[in-house]
């Protein structure tokens, strides 16, 4: 029987509920989409279970609660788990390799904003705190050296597009999968562009790690000109103690139901088997390295 936190409900004859609370991200990011998917995929599929979506600061934030028992599934990427020559965090290992987040650095259309110096002086959101995309964006500015050399803003996706419209902040970083809705209706309401990272991959690979590869954004996402930018995968983790048998319940279910996550955002149609047992350096959980075994992709 799968049994994660129960909730206390003990009729008689009947097992307790299993109580799954899923760590996400922003109401308009992709972990949330996917989030849901995945509870709906718990609620449908695994008997007793129910599944509450947490509405988080994203990555690092979903990374603690792991750690210390606020969720027992968490969206994070990669690089908050790894930097450099450190081991990963023991207490955290993956079900699976989801996809890969892209970083945004975003200005409207008549910005002189062309390239990732001429932020200096300027007023930008690096993201919220506790999220992937400023833990990434943090490095970024170390490795181009301006760290102090802008007015910087914490803040989610959500309110840094909406600054941005008001003309409050220069630019705003994200980090998410493609496409990013909100960027997306941003660009067909004020007129944005992306500017170019892809200059900054193989310092920020040396500087920091390896997870860290270039890609492209097509002009196909956002009816914009191509850039290349920094990516970085994301992966789905659970508690190192978490039970074999739960971790290896929930990778089939994420596996073999994946074309829910594709229906819930784009991102998720490049999901599959074969991708999703790439998460090293963060190990897989025992359970999930099993399921994978026994599928043998």
């Amino acid at each position: 029987m799968l049994l994660l936190v129960t909730t206390g409900v003990y009729a008689e004859g009947n097992p307790p509920v299993t109580h799954i609370r899923i760590a996400t991200g922003s109401p308009t990011a992709v972990y949330y989409a996917f989030g849901r998917a995945l509870g709906q995929l718990v609620e449908d599929n695994l008997p007793d279970a129910d599944a509450e979506v947490m509405v988080t600061a994203a990555s690092a934030e979903n990374v603690e609660l792991v750690e210390h028992g606020g969720a027992e599934i968490g969206f994070t990427q990669a690089d908050i788990l790894v930097s450099g020559t450190a081991p990963p965090d023991p207490r955290v290992r993956a079900l699976a390799r989801v996809y890969e987040d892209l970083l945004h650095l975003v200005v409207p259309t008549n910005s002189t904003i062309k390239t990732l110096k001429d932020l200096e002086g300027k007023r930008v959101a690096t993201g919220a705190a506790g999220s992937g995309t400023e833990i990434t964006v943090g490095r970024l500015l170390e490795v181009a050296g301006l760290q102090n050399a802008i007015q910087r803003q914490r803040w989610n996706l959500d309110d840094s597009a909406a600054a941005l419209a008001d003309g409050r902040i220069d630019a705003f970083f994200f980090s998410g999968g493609l496409p990013v809705q909100a960027i997306e209706d941003l660009n067909n309401s004020l007129g944005i562009r992306i500017v170019d990272l892809g200059e900054w991959v193989e310092p920020m690979r040396k500087a920091h790690s390896t997870v860290y590869v270039r890609r492209e954004v097509n002009d196909s996402v956002y009816d914009l000109p191509a850039v290349s930018t920094l990516a970085v995968p994301n992966f789905l983790v659970v508690p190192t103690d978490m039970p074999d048998d739960i971790a290896y319940d929930l990778t089939k279910l994420l596996m073999e139901r994946h074309e829910a996550l594709a229906r819930a955002h784009p991102a998720g149609e490049r999901f599959d088997v074969r991708s999703a047992i790439g998460t090293m350096p963060v190990p897989l959980h025992p359970g999930a390295a099993r399921y994978f075994r026994d599928v043998k992709p």
